[in-house]
């Protein structure tokens, strides 16, 4: 699971940075955040530490931000933020018990990624929730829908994340299959450091070759 992650997000950004007219490249590269929001939301319900996890998550985000200015967005935040911003907000609902208060930590963090903006922006937020409180049929329709929002709100050219149900389809039909890929595990600091590294990587050879 984590080395599809990875492969998929570094095609998905190498079409970015060099081959913008290679539309597959981006296709594929659809799968890469719905892994990385189920990966979040297992951490999440599994880590002994949830103050460590944030940390860790922190530390990347900020390592990443560079990088991903000089690769990708000079303006944005990077998706390692947006995965901070989740993992607090699961971290936060978890300690409130009125729907009122519920509602309002999500409203609230949804603003304030959008604002920024974030990585995916309040869609990403969601889409980690929605990986946290529902599961079979119920995460398949509530993915569709929020696909069909994000292309609403940012116009046909964002038709592609449409794409990014497919690996939620894997995941709701084949668990079995999936179990196995959970399996393959990559050691922690080539999982936690990929994200900022392969950023760094592309955005020298974009500046070696330009």
């Amino acid at each position: 699971m984590q080395l599809i992650a990875m492969l998929t997000m570094l095609i998905d950004h190498i079409g970015i940075v060099f081959l913008e007219d290679q539309l597959w490249l981006r296709m594929v590269g659809r799968a890469a955040f719905p892994i990385y929001a189920y990966a979040l939301v297992q951490g999440h319900r599994y880590t002994k530490s949830p103050s460590k996890y944030l940390i860790r998550l922190f530390a990347l985000a900020l390592l990443s931000q560079v990088p991903y200015q000089l690769a990708l967005d000079p303006e944005g935040m990077n998706v390692i933020a947006t995965l901070f911003m989740a993992a607090a907000v699961m971290q936060a609902l978890d300690r409130m018990s009125p729907v009122w208060g519920k509602a309002g930590i999500v409203l609230g963090a949804c603003a304030v990624m959008q604002l920024f903006p974030f990585d995916y922006g309040a869609y990403g937020l969601l889409l980690v929730l929605s990986f946290r409180y529902f599961a079979s049929e119920r995460l398949l329709f509530i993915h569709l829908l929020l696909n069909l929002a994000y292309v609403l709100v940012y116009g046909p050219g964002s038709m592609l994340q449409m794409l990014s149900i497919v690996p939620t389809l894997f995941i709701v039909y084949g668990p079995a299959a999936w179990k196995k890929l959970e399996q393959i595990r990559v050691r922690k600091w080539v999982w936690r450091s990929f994200y900022p590294l392969h950023l760094l990587a592309l955005a020298a050879l974009e500046w070696a070759v330009w």
